[in-house]
């Protein structure tokens, strides 16, 4: 059964898709949320900012007023580059002993995947690393400590093992970690791997496969590293998995929340057909069901029609302009006031740089922006709210600059 919030028709490539009006038309008059129109492209550029890295997939922000950028190699160190875009001599940890290093010697899905800092950095120093292993490519979800005495430096012997999950193939492990406005920890698993969901998880949280899970790492139940958060909406139920907190999904290698309203974005790297972003609001209560593999995008896929209500993509396009979704960040920086408020987002495949929003009458539209001279794996986000371009293929991070 498909949960008709929106109706959805393409017209030369753009996808317009009316949604229900949700908590956050009440947000203050200060934070842009809707747009009538695609951004200026002639108010910025995109230049280099860092360069020299290998298989680059995220530049983040310890939130500790540092202004330090961490960039992860999926081999499986993170650096750290100063405002000035240089990066230090040594790696602020290196895991590569301990993650997967397929990518070594050929294209591969697994690897140090995600990085998150705690919200409370500045004061415990925790962040969190994701990444498959060597042994058997299982996911990791690890806390580490900076060092005592260097704040430049991760304290290797501080490793706390927080989640393991199998993983049964080498594609589809998700990777992503974010912290909410709510001070839990965001994961995306992905569906397990290979193509069209074989082992049947997408439609069962009951599994933690093909699922974004919502943990509290502050506290911990019972033979576990970690607690299950107290409204997560499968925790009275026995019979699914507490941790999940939304389901139906592919393999969101990333998603985002909106600094200002807290809405979540979640990009979903299609099959064959259709690319998708799904829309989170704030007020969210989780438990959303995307559809997967009963629907890619809003078109029914394959298996039986979806038992619970099936929420659509509020974005999607097919793959004439684009083969692998990457998604992005809400632009929330200072430096460039004609992006506030887009949902700016790529695709690996094509580079293709193109702006999301929704318009007063509730209509999502996006537009193209750019076309990227490099193989975009990821998007970065900093402290001051300014978003980077990770070039995959060029060891190139990129930002957003004001044009001359």
């Amino acid at each position: 059964m498909i949960k008709r919030i929106c109706w959805s028709f393409l017209l030369a490539g753009l996808l317009l898709l009316p949604l229900a009006a949700t908590a956050q038309d009440e947000e203050a008059e200060d934070v842009v949320t809707r747009h009538e129109n695609p951004p200026d492209t002639a108010a910025f550029e995109i230049v280099t900012f860092a360069e020299g890295f290998s298989t680059p997939l995220l530049a983040t922000h310890a939130g500790d007023g540092s202004g330090r950028v961490f960039v992860v190699e999926q081999s499986g160190r993170i650096w750290i580059v100063d405002a000035d875009g240089q990066r230090l001599d040594a790696p602020f940890i290196d895991l590569s002993h301990e993650v997967s290093q397929d990518v070594t010697v050929r294209y591969s899905e697994r690897g140090l995947l995600g990085l998150a800092f705690h919200p409370q950095y500045a004061e415990n120093g925790l962040f969190y690393v994701n990444y498959t292993d060597q042994v058997a490519g299982t996911t990791r979800i690890v806390e580490y400590s900076v060092s005592a005495d260097d704040p430049d430096s991760a304290d290797l012997a501080s490793a706390r093992d927080i989640l393991a999950i199998s993983q049964p193939y080498t594609n589809h492990n998700g990777g992503y970690m974010a912290f909410g406005h709510d001070g839990y920890l965001y994961i995306s698993v992905g569906d397990g791997g290979a193509g069209n969901d074989p082992l049947a998880v997408g439609q069962d949280p009951a599994d933690l496969l093909g699922t974004i899970i919502r943990i509290d790492v502050d506290n911990q139940d019972d033979d576990s590293a970690y607690a299950v958060p107290p409204d997560n909406p499968y925790i009275e139920n026995d019979a699914l998995a507490p941790e999940v907190w939304a389901w139906g999904l592919r393999n969101v290698w990333r998603f985002s929340f909106d600094t200002a309203t807290g809405d979540l974005y979640l990009a979903d790297v299609g099959q064959s057909a259709r690319e998708e972003v799904n829309f989170q609001p704030a007020d969210s209560a989780g438990g959303e069901n995307y559809g997967w593999p009963a629907y890619e995008g809003s078109l029914r896929h394959i298996g039986p029609e979806p038992m619970t209500d099936v929420v659509l993509p509020v974005i999607e396009y097919d793959h004439s302009v684009g083969c692998s979704i990457t998604g992005g960040y809400v632009y929330r920086g200072e430096a460039i006031p004609a992006l506030d408020g887009y949902y700016l987002f790529s695709d690996w495949c094509s580079g293709r740089l193109w702006a999301g929003y929704r318009t007063s009458e509730d209509v999502w539209r996006f537009d193209q922006i750019a076309n990227l001279p490099v193989q975009v794996s990821s998007f970065g986000q900093d402290e001051a709210g300014e978003v980077y371009i990770i070039g995959y293929n060029t060891g190139e991070i990129l930002r957003f600059a004001p044009a001359d």
